[in-house]
């Protein structure tokens, strides 16, 4: 078993905040997340895939074709945007990092299941001090 990562990064705002609470309790419980004017982070997504390597290519996955499905299936839909107002598979959902893994997990499983690998972790770095990892 082979396991291969690729990064990507991308930008976006949120806003932690549960509306049926009140903003003092959404303060009292996610502090300067609950900023009503949003803030936002320089994402680092890590997507990790397992499997055998193909004898003929000698690759587990191609790394370009797992670039463009990471690009094509997250970081397009979710750079420069607003997780908790712009992003399809964010809604209805608090806007947590631990929320936001999840979903891209759900978003690319479908996609890398039937390619020869099997998703096997996301990471994503919110901060350069707090990261969440995922494994399904």
């Amino acid at each position: 078993m082979i396991y291969i990562t690729r990064k990507a990064s991308f930008n976006a705002a949120h806003k932690l905040s549960r509306p049926d609470w009140s903003e003092d309790k959404n303060t009292e419980v996610y502090g300067k997340c609950a900023n009503p004017n949003w803030h936002g982070h320089n994402y680092q997504l890590y997507v990790t895939v397992k499997g055998e390597i193909n004898p003929e290519t000698g690759f587990l996955v191609d790394l370009k074709w797992l670039k463009d499905l990471i690009n094509n299936a997250v970081v397009e839909k979710i750079d420069h945007r607003n997780l908790n107002l712009d992003v399809d598979f964010m809604k209805g959902k608090l806007a947590s990092t631990e929320n936001l893994v999840i979903a891209i997990w759900d978003e690319l499983a479908k996609l890398i299941a039937g390619s020869g690998a099997e998703l096997h972790a996301i990471k994503i770095y919110e901060t350069e001090n707090n990261y969440v990892e995922y494994f399904g």
